[in-house]
């Protein structure tokens, strides 16, 4: 029987595994430490052949830390057992009381509800159309589709297989290529790993003791970027190899217009917005121009225009608000003479002395307290307070704004206007729902707990909306929400409870001391850290590399003056990365379960390699620009 080839390379990797403890480890001088070295490369090996991985690391923990407190004390068996007992209650109570855990279940409730609202077949279509005059459209829309489903998500595996449920089978009867076609899936599946509200990103902050809030400001950009980057590709490949992403025709871009716009059209107005204010004013000529349709365009074609115009008028409040001054009323500023010019405070004067009972007294005494409010707040009414001068900067944002709403009206077809209808029905709930949660979580008005609640919220109003929310969608989704969540803090008590074995051992001391010896700099260990996080991510899953391992290279990262955020930032990249290079792509594995069966498995790996070069690339640009990653955890958070 011949095995698979994922069997023969998952067993060659244990092979190296085995034969690494074999041959470097001291067995005549063997240390403690070497002992916690050779657990750490045992759960590498349990966790490839297939065993759970928080149970495991929870049972090499505790066994570990039995072993590392009877050898510092060999007689005292009992005391060695009753502390590690301590240990694994203390370090699983400290883990279910993490606040930053609180967001993971319900960030994962949120992104249930919204891929079971049925939205994602709409935003693609909605999409496609819109996109429909850009080279390789259909795998522009299936990359906008994929950002903003994986924003709203961040469940990796559901966006590759609904998309390859959805994008694949459109892509391919459009003339698409199958390696473009499966890149542009998997790529854009992943860009929730990146792309706030990210679990990983949660995962490390709460592992490492990174805010959060920090991270999910500095991902932000290194994510819309990285989905440019991908675009950008896609643009180029179909623009100098049009077979391999061939333009839509005019039939795939026809829109089918309703009855009343098909009438105002025929009346010769070839913009909405003219053919529906004429017939506002005077009067429909066609009984299939309704109210009713005159009301819902009308809405829809002002819509943009309201919302600018408030943006506006909210922008143009906040820059020009007057600048409050407080100040410290005289009675209550400590004087330079108290005590005789001394720093102590003054005995106050014994005896009360009875208040003045004059009026002009009285009325002196009101008039000074009565004058620093006015000098501080000027009288309701009062018409001669001035605003701040208005910066350049609105006169800018204005002007720009003018001119994006010229050229939306002035483009506005009768078929654009159904498209962006089409879309105010997909994108535009979907952006509002994400646009809610991280403002509100970037601003400060909410903590990431408190947004995911919001956001789960939103979720089921959206697949309420929609007519999708029934008890069959609650159970499914609290039942997969609960399964994730249980994963996920199952595998932080088990990483606790190894990583004070680890240290116990003494297994960090000897990796801290070996990597110093080195006299690495700051780049090279940059590259050290970046390349075993990327070889880790071939056989292991990133929730493993991160509970595990990124324990032990963060206290080493103020050895070399880098960053928790910056590191975490490039680690999200990298892990990104991994889930795109072969041979244990899992994105690649997502995609092919839902593949027609004459797309190989080395064809979507093929697909996958130039989006795996753009990673490398957008890791390089982050490193040697890393404002990029830090000008908005910055500018929202001196």
């Amino acid at each position: 029987m011949k095995l698979p080839k994922a069997i023969w390379f998952g067993f060659s990797c244990i092979a190296i595994v085995v034969m690494l403890i074999i041959f470097l480890t001291p067995w005549t001088a063997l240390t403690t430490g070497h002992i916690g070295l050779i657990m750490l490369a045992l759960i590498v090996v349990a966790i490839m052949l297939g065993f759970p991985t928080a149970f495991t690391l929870m049972g090499m923990g505790v066994i570990f830390t039995f072993l590392a407190y009877i050898l510092q004390a060999p007689e005292m068996t009992g005391k060695a057992l009753n502390q590690t007992l301590t240990l694994m209650v203390q370090r699983t109570y400290a883990t279910m009381t993490n606040d930053a855990l609180i967001s993971i279940p319900l960030f994962v409730f949120m992104g249930y509800l919204v891929e079971r609202a049925n939205l994602i077949e709409k935003l693609f279509r909605s999409l496609h159309l819109a996109l429909a005059r850009l080279p390789g459209a259909l795998a522009i829309a299936t990359l906008v589709t994929c950002a903003i489903f994986a924003t709203a998500t961040g469940i990796v595996g559901a966006v590759v297989t609904l998309m390859g449920l959805l994008a694949m089978p459109a892509m391919l009867k459009s003339g698409y290529s199958v390696k473009l076609t499966a890149g542009v899936i998997t790529a854009g599946g992943c860009l929730g790993i990146l792309i706030p509200p990210s679990v990983l990103l949660i995962v490390y902050g709460a592992t490492t003791g990174t805010s959060v809030v920090k991270l999910y400001a500095g991902a932000l950009l290194p994510g819309i970027g990285l989905a440019v980057l991908y675009a950008a590709y896609v643009m180029i490949v179909a623009k100098i190899w049009p077979d391999m992403a061939p333009p839509l025709s005019a039939k795939e871009r026809e829109v089918a217009l309703p009855a009343g716009s098909e009438a105002i059209k025929s009346q010769g107005y070839t913009l909405a917005a003219t053919g529906l204010l004429s017939n506002f004013f005077k009067g429909p000529k066609n009984p299939a121009v309704t109210r009713q349709y005159m009301n819902r365009n009308a809405l829809a074609v002002m819509l943009p225009l309201l919302i600018t115009a408030f943006l506006s008028l909210v922008i143009y409040r906040v820059a020009t608000e007057p600048k409050e001054v407080f100040e410290i009323p005289a009675e209550l500023q400590l004087s330079s003479n108290l005590s005789g010019g001394g720093s102590g405070l003054a005995e106050p004067p014994s005896g009360l002395a009875e208040p003045p009972s004059s009026e002009p007294a009285a009325a002196s005494v009101a008039a000074k307290e009565a004058a620093p409010a006015a000098a501080q707040e000027p009288a309701k009414g009062d018409a001669t307070v001035e605003r701040l001068p208005v910066p350049t900067g609105y006169w800018i944002y204005l002007g720009i704004a003018a001119l994006i709403m010229l050229v939306f009206y002035v483009t506005l077809t009768w078929a654009r206007l159904e498209v962006f209808k089409m879309l105010m029905g997909s994108f535009f709930p979907l952006a509002v729902l994400i646009g809610a949660v991280l403002g509100s979580i970037g601003f400060g008005l909410a903590t990431p707990s408190e947004a995911a609640a919001m956001g789960a919220l939103g979720g089921a109003l959206l697949a309420l909306a929609y007519g999708r929310l029934n008890l069959n969608v609650l159970k499914e989704s609290t039942f997969l929400t609960a399964k994730t969540s249980a994963m996920v803090c199952w595998l932080f008590v088990g990483s606790s409870i190894f990583s004070a074995a680890f240290a116990l051992l003494g297994g960090q001391k000897i990796i801290e001391d070996w990597v110093l010896s080195l006299g690495l700099t700051s780049l090279e260990f940059m590259l050290l850290a970046q390349i075993l996080i990327f070889i880790l991510g071939w056989p292991l899953e990133w929730t493993e590399i991160i509970v595990i391992f990124m324990p032990i290279f963060v206290p080493l990262l103020a050895q070399f003056n880098i960053d928790p955020l910056f590191f975490g930032l490039l680690v999200a990249l990298n892990l990104q990365t991994a889930f795109l290079s072969p041979p244990v792509a899992m994105a690649a594995f997502y995609l092919k379960g839902v593949s027609p069966p004459h797309v190989t498995l080395n064809q979507i790996f093929l697909g996958m390699l130039p989006f795996m070069g753009i990673q490398i690339l957008a890791i390089f640009l982050l490193y040697m620009f890393p404002a990029i990653g830090l000008w908005l955890p910055e500018v929202l958070y001196k």
